[in-house]
């Protein structure tokens, strides 16, 4: 969930929710955590007090920074030992794999 904060910028909650797939309760716990550690904030939309935002710290920019920094370091290190053959394979097949990360988005809006 902080990734996509991050990536996404400042964020409704009920967007985040759907986003996520994550009902409101969830995600309510799931962003007190978040805030406590003190990786987001959480205000009230001026428009609508019912709906709040919510928006990473600097350190929860720094964290996720850090998480994928260490997820592309696993997954190069990972394809570095698989043999070239199947290396190629791999790039050939990422056309489709975009296109179906791509339904997949737009199946959860």
């Amino acid at each position: 969930m902080l990734l996509t904060v991050v990536r996404e910028g400042p964020i409704r909650l009920s967007a985040l929710a759907e986003s996520e797939g994550l009902n409101p309760t969830m995600l309510s716990r799931v962003i007190a955590d978040l805030v406590d550690g003190g990786l987001l904030s959480r205000t009230c939309d001026d428009g609508d007090r019912r709906a709040a935002w919510a928006r990473a710290t600097p350190a929860g920019e720094q964290l996720a920074q850090r998480m994928r920094r260490e997820r592309t370091d696993a997954l190069s290190g990972a394809l570095d030992a698989l043999p070239r053959a199947d290396r190629r394979r791999l790039e050939q097949a990422l056309p489709a794999l975009e296109a179906l990360a791509e339904a997949l988005r737009e199946g959860r809006s």
